[in-house]
């Protein structure tokens, strides 16, 4: 037979995604003060050197203007110097735009040497467009210059300039030492900065798997004791990190409280149960009898009384059955130990599904089961009671002509038993509660008088004592109760 694929999986949590999704803070704090770092470094360096070309470059200017009034200006008795353009200056050139001589006074080196302008010098120097502001220009193999040009005032044309090479030079050495130590200072960072945030953020990570500690543990049912707490060196509240772990503190002071209010309660309504069911089997059991007793009478008893007396009886059965069902409930929350022996559940199925045929009729039942006998470990009385109440269960919610099949299936390590129907198939809203005690379905989908609701809940809790998992699947047309059994090991019985 075909099963139906099983149900699409719930979307989960929405997580961001981006460049930095899934990084760990500490990593996001190294990178971010590395890039902080580099950046602040870089606009540093950056400005530091346009300040410093700027300010050398004032001084260049100024130099240059210098050798410009000195070249045009009086001597120094007073007269102006009436020498040809040409003459060797200390710092600079002196050129005659209409002779093409310069004089180069190297850097470093005494006195100085004159040459001549080649013709791409002489063309660049024309096609400079020079005036009375100092600009550079590159003349090819004797470098760069800061130049101006002045008018003498017999009216002749001079070129007067600076060499740019010191200035180039020392912003060279400016740049070499900026990124030399822009380099150091970023790997000092890459070194040290993951140390501190790593000492930094140990706090938090010891919060962090106190928190981590306390999600795994098995909070729904039973005695459950916190005892898991944040340091108390990690719950200083002049701290960010001590906040939070004083918090998580506080937050799991309280569910302690909680839960073990909770267990309290739970022990004292299931004390309640476990005694109240085992006080009211004795009257109940009276009742019964009486009434049995009293329908039994030779002397003629009216129909109406005859009646009630099959009512009473009736109603003290079912509230028998329901004491029954409350007080095993009772037992199994209390972890009483059940039989444990070879059962052989092929021929529990037979039987079961032969009592269930008799029962319901105008069902049609179908057993499916392997060739040779599956056994599992347990107590055959209680699993009894499951296949029971589920067989019972899609007896009593399905209309006549559904056909119920059960279905046996040994796998390595677990037996797999199925009992499969085609009735209308279990409501959207009470299926994630179908195992829950006293859970019952809508009017429209009970036929009879409908059962107590504690049918599936006994299933659930005798296959949990097995160490089986129950479950169900549900669709119009289709619905699977599921049970998985651990196979029996070659010792056991």
């Amino acid at each position: 037979m075909s099963t139906a694929s099983p149900p699409p999986a719930a979307p989960g949590p929405h997580l961001p995604r981006g460049p930095f999704s899934g990084w760990t803070l500490r990593r996001r704090l190294v990178v971010s003060i590395l890039t902080l770092f580099a950046v602040v470094t870089l606009l540093t360096s950056l400005v530091t050197t346009t300040l410093v070309e700027q300010s050398l470059q004032r001084e260049l200017d100024a130099r240059v203007m210098s050798t410009a009034a000195r070249a045009v200006g009086p001597d120094r008795d007073g007269e102006r110097d009436h020498r040809p353009p040409g003459r060797q200056l200390t710092d600079g050139l002196v050129l005659a735009a209409d002779s093409g001589t310069v004089t180069v006074n190297q850097v470093g080196v005494p006195g100085g040497g004159t040459t001549s302008l080649s013709a791409q010098q002489a063309s660049a120097l024309l096609a400079a467009g020079l005036d009375g502001r100092p600009r550079t220009v590159d003349l090819g193999t004797l470098g760069r210059y800061r130049l101006v040009e002045v008018t003498t005032p017999d009216g002749r044309r001079v070129v007067s300039g600076v060499s740019m090479r010191p200035l180039e030079d020392s912003l060279a050495r400016i740049r070499t030492v900026t990124i030399g130590l822009a380099l150091l200072g970023l790997g000092l960072i890459a070194l040290g900065i993951p140390w501190l945030v790593r000492v930094n953020v140990r706090p938090l990570e010891h919060v962090a798997a106190t928190a981590g500690r306390v999600s795994t543990l098995p909070l729904s049912s039973g005695e459950v004791s916190l005892t898991e707490r944040v340091p108390a060196q990690h719950t200083d509240r002049r701290t960010e990190v001590g906040q939070v772990g004083a918090a998580l503190n506080d937050l799991l002071d309280h569910v302690d409280a909680a839960l073990q209010a909770r267990h309290d309660s739970e022990q004292q309504l299931r004390r309640f149960v476990a005694d109240a069911s085992h006080e009211l089997r004795t009257p109940l059991a009276s009742i019964r009898g009486y009434a049995e007793l009293s329908r039994r009478e030779t002397d003629p008893v009216p129909d109406g009384v005859r009646h009630a007396l099959g009512r009473i009886e009736s109603e003290a059965g079912r509230m028998s059955s329901l004491v029954e069902d409350l007080l095993l409930l009772a037992r199994l929350d209390a972890g009483r130990p059940l039989e444990r022996t070879r059962v052989d559940l092929t021929m529990l199925l037979l039987d079961t599904v032969g009592d269930a045929r008799a029962a319901g009729p105008d069902h049609r039942w179908r057993l499916d089961l392997p060739d040779e006998p599956v056994e599992v470990v347990g107590d055959p009385a209680r699993l009894t009671q499951v296949v029971v109440n589920l067989l019972a269960n899609a007896r009593v919610h399905t209309p006549a002509g559904t056909t119920v099949t059960t279905r046996l299936r040994p796998d390595v390590d677990r037996v797999a038993l199925e009992v499969e129907d085609d009735g209308p198939g279990i409501p959207g809203d009470l299926l994630p509660t179908v195992f829950a005690r006293f859970t019952r379905a809508d009017d429209a989908r009970v036929r009879g008088q409908g059962s107590t609701g504690l049918g599936l809940s006994i299933a659930d809790a005798v296959v949990v004592a097995h160490g089986g998992t129950i479950g169900v699947e549900s669709a119009p047309g289709r619905t699977v109760f599921r049970v998985a059994l651990p196979a029996p090991g070659p010792q056991a019985g």
